[in-house]
């Protein structure tokens, strides 16, 4: 089974992260976080994944062509015209394609755009911004289970800041450090599709996450993959600074 990364974003709420690079390849603990979500779907023995360039996606193609060189150790030799010698370290058994599914396209647009590369087998997707300690198997092992044509992770994010806990007198009987959110779940990712799914999809103004997975919900034909453990998603500096520091801890739940 494939894996799709989307990946083409612009990152705007980053700052000046982004303006450098696309966000797939802002670092986490001196490795793209897209090589971080890459290695979740890996260990479960999913390798072959094809990725959705936009913003900036000439630096994903650059950092990939160069990928084997950058994680093995290497000889130069200039006494015979220049010699390059791979010692093989790298153990990534990865298979990338690299698909330019334009800058400004939407993200349903740009599964859309991959369906030629897909075929008709079905594949899973992911955004190249989130990281989370997912079961893989028992995800692909729930949506074979429910026989429907879309499955979602769906979680429930910690709440931002700490609640007080307030007596109707309006005393304070304490404190709670960023309590779960309100009971609500929200889209994580980490789908699994079938290629009926593509069918959906009309053209590169498609936002996958709202007339495409509307319309599956309508027809009954999208379930919903609960995560209780580990997810976090990197759309500010902040979330980048507090995933970096959970990797520098040694306390990063999806390693």
């Amino acid at each position: 089974m494939k894996v799709v990364i989307l990946a083409g974003g612009y990152g705007t709420r980053i700052g000046e992260e982004s303006q450098l690079r696309p966000k797939p390849l802002i670092e986490i603990g001196e490795k793209p976080i897209i090589c971080h979500i890459m290695s979740i779907y890996s260990k479960y023995g999913y390798n072959d994944f094809v990725i959705c360039l936009g913003y900036k996606g000439y630096m994903i193609k650059e950092y990939f062509a160069h990928y084997f060189l950058h994680q093995s150790d290497v000889t130069f030799d200039f006494r015979q015209g220049n010699e390059v010698i791979l010692h093989n370290r790298c153990r990534d058994p990865w298979r990338v394609t690299l698909i330019d599914t334009g800058k400004d396209t939407m993200t349903g647009g740009r599964i859309k755009r991959i369906q030629p590369f897909i075929g008709d087998e079905p594949f899973m997707l992911t955004y190249g911004d989130g990281v989370g300690n997912m079961d893989i198997a028992a995800l692909v092992a729930y949506h074979q289970s429910h026989g429907k044509l879309a499955t979602i992770t769906a979680v429930q994010p910690p709440g931002r800041f700490g609640a007080l806990d307030l007596a109707a007198t309006g005393q304070v009987k304490g404190f709670q450090e960023k309590p779960s959110g309100d009971g609500g779940w929200v889209n994580a990712g980490f789908f699994v599709l079938q290629p009926e799914v593509f069918s959906y999809l009309a053209d590169d103004a498609t936002v996958f996450e709202q007339g495409p997975l509307e319309q599956l919900a309508q027809a009954g034909e999208l379930a919903a993959y609960r995560h209780t453990g580990f997810w976090h998603p990197m759309d500010t500096l902040r979330d980048k600074n507090y995933l970096e520091s959970l990797w520098k801890s040694g306390k990063a739940e999806w390693r």
